[in-house]
């Protein structure tokens, strides 16, 4: 069985065909199966995401098959948050709501905010990059089916899997079809029907917790022939119990994202008439409702989508079926890190081929081995995001820690690094940098405490303070012992040195 040469992989997504790139390159014989129709043939489901933010960690994943320069071309690089305040008013522009309704007023705040830009690296030259998803995927199974081996068929929904002798069974437009491969790998999303039959077979636990948050996407078009807002940034209007944020497409059009309670005096329900639909944006979005035309439309005719973390274990069963990306470990979109970690998986499973001689009975446990650890610790981290960007961006104390973080940064080049950064900008192993960031906060503390001390006796700057704590110190791994490059210098960390 691990001598197999014929794989299986469900699901033509980002994931699933990015995968199939790579094990061409092993020179496997791989068909994916995908249950929807071939989407380079029609138009986009509407209320379906139709961008991503693309970062390092997906970057990585592209330029080793040779895609990136070619995916990057449409990009549009997003160098930090723009904050919208609640009251900030934007001058209205000549554009009306569709089928002829009235345009919506909205009164100008007598105190109107200023936006706020915060910048994600300190130097403030690093983005993540607003990327189309359809345009990602088309290009990615352009790839998967001129690499050699590889075949793609569409319409193939799997409603059956015998995990121990690899037999799948499809339901298809002429009826059911079977098929077997040696190996068979679940690259089909967070509603994963891999994971589905692997749990019927008990061949795995799982936990679905979903959020009290549903999502609906917003839509506002150019604005005479360019971008309505700065293409240059993550928009963000936080507002406590809701939020909405907008990412730029390649058209110059934003798609926004609104996300708000699923129940409740205040929640998607609640605004049941395009009255109460324009009165709540004109009150909570005020700069919103001039550049959204078809706002009540798209706010009516969009569907609600959930928002959960999925986790399972294992993420293998009987040494030849196996699971990778949101089918092993969906998580909440607030970090922008779910393409990125699915393609970081793709990487890793890679790896792990090498790791074992190609066996795959023995690649696919040590694969889980190796990932647990991060994929949980990016769930974590993108839940802790969702309040950050929610309730704390717009607030002054937020924005003074940021300053300050900025200034460690520059006072403290390689040796404190922001947990952002960390994230976004480096392929630092997810657990090494949430062990790393708990080490840096404890040393920032002792070193405000050993700063204030020294101010008051001998006028010593925090600078010098901290830079004694955070020298690197005999407990270094070797370097041939990092999974990963780096761009960012390695800091130490409790009992280890973080890569």
């Amino acid at each position: 069985m691990s001598g197999s040469r014929d794989v299986a992989i469900v699901g033509a997504g980002l994931s699933g065909c990015l995968l199939a790139c790579f094990l061409s390159r092993r020179g496997y014989e791989v068909t994916v199966y995908e249950r929807r129709p071939d989407p380079r043939a029609g138009k986009a489901e509407r209320g379906r995401s139709i961008n991503l933010a693309l970062s390092e960690r997906g970057l990585n994943a592209l330029r080793r098959i040779g895609l990136a320069e070619e995916v990057m071309v449409d990009a549009l690089p997003m160098r930090g948050r723009m904050i919208h305040p609640a009251n900030h008013f934007q001058p209205p522009l000549a554009v009306r709501p569709k089928r002829g309704r009235r345009p919506i007023q909205v009164e100008k705040s007598s105190v109107e905010g200023k936006l706020d830009f915060q910048p994600y690296s300190v130097d403030g030259q690093r983005a993540i990059n607003s990327i189309s998803r359809g345009a990602l995927n088309n290009a990615l199974l352009d790839a998967a089916e001129r690499a050699p081996g590889v075949q793609v068929v569409f319409d193939h929904r799997l409603v059956g899997l015998e995990p121990a002798t690899g037999e799948l069974t499809f339901e298809t437009p002429q009826g059911k079809v079977q098929a077997t491969a040696g190996t068979v790998l679940g690259a089909d999303g967070a509603g994963s029907a891999v994971r589905g039959q692997l749990l019927a077979h008990d061949a795995l636990t799982e936990s679905l917790d979903f959020l009290d948050y549903g999502y609906k996407e917003l839509s506002i078009p150019p604005a005479g022939g360019d971008f309505a807002l700065d293409p240059g940034a993550l928009h963000i209007w936080p507002r406590g119990t809701s939020m909405m944020i907008a990412l730029p497409n390649p058209d110059r059009s934003f798609t926004c994202t609104l996300f708000w309670p699923n129940g409740g005096t205040r929640s998607f329900a609640s605004l049941s008439s395009p009255a109460a639909i324009e009165r709540h944006f004109a009150a909570h979005y005020p700069d919103l409702v001039p550049l959204a035309p078809n706002l009540v439309d798209d706010y009516q005719h969009n569907p609600v989508g959930l928002l959960g973390t999925v986790r399972c274990d294992p993420w293998h069963a009987h040494g030849r079926v196996g699971l990778i990306g949101d089918a092993a470990h969906a998580i909440v979109p607030f970090y922008g890190q779910g393409a990125n970690c699915a393609f970081e998986d793709v990487v890793e499973l890679d790896r792990c081929l090498d790791d074992t001689g190609g066996q795959w009975a023995r690649a696919l446990p040590l694969f889980h081995q190796r990932r647990r650890d991060d994929t949980a610790a990016i769930a974590e981290m993108a839940l802790e995001n969702f309040v950050e960007m929610r309730d704390k961006v717009a607030s002054p104390a937020f924005r003074l820690g940021k300053r300050v973080e900025h200034a460690l940064e520059r006072a403290l080049p390689g040796r404190y690094v922001s947990r952002y950064e960390l994230v976004s900008f480096s392929n630092t192993p997810y657990a090494e940098v949430r062990r790393r960031v708990q080490w840096q906060h404890r040393a920032v503390g002792a070193a405000a405490l050993v700063a204030g001390a020294g101010l008051a006796a001998v006028g010593l700057g925090l600078s010098g303070s901290l830079r004694s704590l955070v020298t690197p110190g005999s407990r270094r791994h070797p370097a041939s012992s990092l999974r990963s490059s780096d761009r960012i210098p390695p800091a130490p960390g409790p009992g280890r040195w973080v890569a």
